[in-house]
């Protein structure tokens, strides 16, 4: 009935002859600064190759902006405020619950489980081990040179290496002549070879760290985006209407060499416009680096004739800004940090599978000037949170989805609180989620982001728990963005309705960028929904 391959256990291939395996692709700080998703700028091709293929969302949203809390988030399906990781410093098993992971349900449904790279952020909030052995069937894997990011190993003006902000560099002048997402690329081919003879489906989820900073990429993507050609955010200045507890004061940015030789004022800045366009022009080069791992992982799938047999998923952990109201990094509640990428490829469903021969994802170079721009496949609007895709990936690959969670759930190991969005997929005998009828403008997306204090300080952008007074929450439907700031207790993980700091309003159609704020106007006026979801 089982036989072992490499140590791993496998059901016999008659169990599985059709089911699906899954790639998911998580990357680090990416917004949807790619071409298809509207940006004519960005060269993205491979990206925008698997989007042609795919179902595209264009609406998707994180449930909080920034690393470790957002991935504990989407990969267990629960809210911050279940898994009550607001921070680095908790591991939620021990802190709130025993809560199943995605790769843990698809590791007790019979298939092999594997990590590459930054998918759950490292340390106390993955238990040192990447949430093993509960999620992963064999050892998870991390790129060697990883350890050397935030070294002194960008060579500045005066010749001598320094721990820069913007770090374009000669691959075979860095530590170990290469770099962490070349190495994640490749670990990750390899494990694609190994289980294309495989009696069990996979799941592989894959890490990429750029373009999270520092902005650590070969050099020569730079030519990319000359800086002539780099414009600076479309709303540069801090909102006169934006309350400062919003306000996040990118200190992590400010502790960069680079930055520091600014002398840049604390906290509103700003950052000279010269070097906003190095940044911006830095952030687009890591886009394209990324793409090009993106593209020769994908190639791998199709050159072992897996890609028929794939599901592929792409997306990010929040979005970053660019020097959107002033602000640089993420940390906040605005759509430029909390919206992502979100792409579905399901063979036979976004695309025809292929034909003998031919390749769905064949590798497309970025530098490449006569490539042609490559129009993106079926799109979505509706307002969806990166909880749906427990649910939803679940759905995708002919697995019980797991259930809605109660109120509270802390005591149930198995169920979610994102909404199903196999409806998308034209899924037509999957479980019917109630919260998808009815009409697309009640649809909702919640974040929420902690701060210590009602004005900026040096640790506003990453509070620890203990430090959490403050509270914002917010909630983005297809006319407005709304947030609320409140009191917050972090002992007892309660927010104070009553205690309220701060607010925002922004009307998405006459202020796309978020720049008027509204709530002070608003005061009086019956709110059209509820804040808790």
């Amino acid at each position: 009935m089982f036989v072992d391959l490499n140590g791993v256990h496998k059901r016999t291939t008659d169990i599985f002859r059709d089911a699906l395996n899954v790639l998911l692709i998580i990357v680090d700080d990416l917004r949807p600064s790619l071409g298809c998703y509207g940006d004519k700028l960005i060269r993205s091709p491979n990206m925008d190759q698997l989007a042609s293929r795919s179902l595209l969302f264009q609406n998707a949203f994180a449930q909080q902006a920034v690393c470790a809390p957002s991935r504990v988030s989407l990969l267990t399906g629960r809210r911050p405020d279940t898994t009550r990781l607001y921070d680095f410093n908790s591991y939620w098993r021990a802190h709130s619950g025993n809560f199943s992971t995605i790769p843990q349900y698809f590791k007790e449904n019979g298939y092999v489980t594997m990590l590459v790279g930054k998918v759950f952020h490292p340390g106390v909030s993955s238990n040192h081990s990447d949430d093993s052995p509960y999620s992963w069937s064999i050892p998870p894997y991390h790129p060697s040179s990883e350890k050397y990011e935030n070294t002194k190993t960008c060579r500045g003006p005066d010749g001598e290496l320094h721990a820069n902000l913007l770090c374009p560099v000669d691959v075979a002048d860095v530590p170990e002549g290469t770099l962490p997402d070349r190495q994640s690329t490749e670990q990750a081919v390899r494990l694609l070879g190994k289980m294309k003879t495989s009696a069990s489906p996979f799941f592989l989820a894959v890490g990429y760290h750029k373009p999270h900073i520092p902005f650590r990429y070969p050099k020569e993507f730079q030519k990319l985006y000359p800086l002539e050609n780099i414009t600076l955010a479309p709303d540069p200045q801090v909102p006169a209407g934006l309350p400062p507890v919003a306000y996040n004061p990118w200190m992590d940015i400010r502790q960069r060499e680079d930055v520091q030789a600014l002398n840049l004022s604390v906290p509103y800045g700003p950052i000279p416009a010269d070097f906003q366009r190095k940044i911006r022009q830095s952030y687009f080069a890591c886009v394209s680096y990324l793409d090009t791992q993106v593209g020769h992982l994908l190639s791998a799938l199709d050159d072992l004739q897996l890609a028929s047999s794939t599901i592929v998923v792409l997306t990010s952990d929040h979005g970053w800004a660019l020097g959107e109201h002033g602000e640089w990094a993420k940390y906040s509640n605005f759509d430029v940090t909390t919206r992502v990428p979100l792409v579905f490829y399901v063979p036979g469903r976004t695309a025809p599978l292929p034909a003998a021969g031919d390749k769905l994802f064949p590798y497309l170079d970025p530098f490449d000037s006569i490539s042609e721009s490559v129009e993106p496949g079926r799109q979505a609007g509706d307002l969806v949170e990166l909880l749906s895709l427990f649910p939803t990936l679940a759905g995708l690959a002919g697995l019980p989805v797991p259930p809605r969670c109660p109120i509270p759930s802390f005591h149930v190991e198995l169920c979610r609180e994102g909404r199903n969005l196999l409806k998308h997929f034209q899924v037509r005998d999957s479980e019917e989620d109630p919260y998808i009828r009815g009409n697309p403008r009640e649809l909702v997306a919640y974040s929420q982001y902690p701060r210590p204090a009602d004005s900026p300080q040096w640790n506003s952008d990453k509070p620890s728990l203990k430090d959490i007074k403050v509270m914002g929450y917010s909630i983005r439907t297809v006319d407005y963005r709304y947030t609320v700031w409140v009191g917050f207790n972090p002992r007892e993980f309660l927010a104070n309705f009553s205690d309220v700091h701060a607010g925002e309003l922004y009307f998405v159609a006459s202020d796309p960028w978020q720049d008027h704020n509204m709530y002070n106007d608003s005061q009086g006026a019956a709110l059209p929904r509820p804040l808790t979801p």
